[in-house]
Parts: C-alpha cells; sequence; structure tokens
C-alpha cells in the first residue's frame, strides 16, 4: 500500500532543510501512535521489521540558495509513504486524517490530501528510480576495529546485501522462504551525504535501475523499501516508465 500526501504551508515560500527524514519519521509515528500506541510501541523494538518506507520531502517549486542547507519550496509540499503491512498503513492515515495540523522542522503545513496509489501489476524487468536513496551498510576492519562502512554500486557486496535484505523482508510478510531469483542493473547512481542523527552520517545512492527477478520479491522491495533503514527514509522507489538515453555508468550484478 501507498500514499501521496500533499500538505498546504502558512507561509510561502517554505523551508526545507536538506537532512529532513527524522522529521517525517518522527511525524509518521507520532499519527501511528495516535489510532494505535501499540502498534507504535512495537516498530521501536529494534528487532521488529517495520516493513515501511518513505521518500523525500519535495515541493511543486523548489529554489536553492548557494551555501545554505536548505531549499526553499513554493505551492505544496509533498512525500510518498509506502508499505507491506496495512494495519500500519491504516494507523498512519488514520492519524493523519485525524489531526491533519502538521509540524516540520519549524514549518507549519496542514494535510490537504491523502491518496491511495495504485500498484503495477508487473514488476519483474522494469526500470525504477528512487523516490530516497538506497543505503547498504556492512562493517569492515579500520585501524584495528569495526566499523561501519556505507557500499557503492561499483562494490558487488552492494548487490549481495540488497538481495539478503529482500529476503528477510519476503519472509516477515509471507512467512515462508523467500525466493533466489534475483537480478539488479544500475544504469545511473548519484550518491549523497546524510545527517541521519546528530553527529551519525549516512551515504546512499540515488539510483535509476532495472531489476528481474520473483515478482513477490520485487514487491516486498517495492512496498517496504530497497536497502537498508528505510522507516527513516531509504529506499523508496518507482517504476520509472520514461524512456532514458544515455550511457549505463555502472556495473551489472546477477
Amino acid at each position: 500500500m501507498r500514499f501521496s500526501i500533499r500538505l498546504r504551508s502558512e507561509n510561502e515560500p517554505f523551508k526545507v532543510p536538506f537532512n529532513h527524514q527524522h522529521y517525517l519519521q518522527g511525524l509518521i509515528y507520532r499519527r501511528i501512535g495516535l489510532v494505535n500506541p501499540e502498534l507504535s510501541l512495537s516498530l521501536h523494538s529494534p528487532k521488529v521489521p517495520k516493513l515501511f518506507t518513505f521518500s523525500l520531502f519535495m515541493a511543486e517549486k523548489r529554489e536553492f540558495e548557494r551555501g545554505k542547507s536548505y531549499f526553499l519550496g513554493r505551492g505544496r509540499g509533498f512525500f510518498y509513504f509506502s508499505t507491506a503491512v496495512p494495519e500500519v498503513a491504516e494507523a498512519f492515515i488514520g492519524g493523519l486524517l485525524q489531526r491533519p495540523e502538521v509540524e516540520l522542522w519549524g514549518e507549519k503545513f496542514a494535510v490537504e490530501e491523502v491518496k491511495a496509489l495504485a500498484e503495477p501489476e508487473r514488476l519483474n524487468n522494469r526500470k525504477f528510480v528512487t523516490l530516497s536513496p538506497i543505503a547498504v551498510t556492512t562493517k569492515r576492519i579500520q585501524f584495528g576495529k569495526p566499523r561501519t562502512y556505507d557500499l557503492g554500486p561499483t562494490e558487488p557486496e552492494f548487490y549481495d546485501l540488497i538481495l539478503e535484505n529482500l529476503r528477510e523482508k519476503y519472509l516477515a510478510i509471507h512467512g515462508e522462504r523467500p525466493p533466489e531469483e534475483f537480478e539488479m542493473k544500475v544504469i545511473n547512481a548519484k550518491p549523497k551525504r546524510f545527517e541521519v542523527k546528530p553527529g551519525i552520517f549516512q551515504i546512499a545512492w540515488h539510483l535509476v535501475f532495472r531489476v528481474k527477478g520473483d515478482e513477490g520479491l520485487l514487491r516486498a522491495g517495492y512496498l517496504a523499501g530497497f536497502g537498508e533503514k528505510n522507516s527513516i527514509g531509504f529506499g523508496m522507489v518507482k517504476v520509472d516508465g520514461r524512456r532514458r538515453n544515455g550511457r549505463r555508468n555502472h556495473i551489472r550484478r546477477s
């Protein structure tokens, strides 16, 4: 289940900080807790699969100023929310409709429209584009100690861990052994560095990519996100129906 959420700001233009995912995450948890406190509490457990993701916050028109840590938005602000768990969707959307006044990073908005989006019938061999960048991490020894390392699409382990993560999501959704069929080909890639918490940074990737594989496995990624840290605003994708010209600049992994 996925939704587009459009908001009207009290002010125009309105500021949107580049590092804003934690504000949207807080909004999601607060609105879920408003309708279903037990569900919200359970989602805070690190052992519980969250199985939801959301896009970056966007605006109908954007203006950028050199050296600023934010952009200026005009018109409506909007973002997308997606989940493989109907209970999560019902609680979050119900909470938004019950309390449509929203404050994010000091800006006040009102929820103007919540729209359920149709899902594509087929995902196999489709091209996708990220609505929020894909994060993949591992541990590597640096200076004699294991440290978190952010992987990119030029590294084979990036694809191995995306498949492993998809299989974990599939198991959590369906309760059965996930399929192995999966192939991902990156067409275009752009890194972006985010501050997810004060002093904690994540390098994630805006991608255009094509995937082949089992429909259930791909739908787990489509609904709950590709890669890691989906519940803090990474890994949401959409099917890209546009034709693109250009050179492929990254590797294929199967």
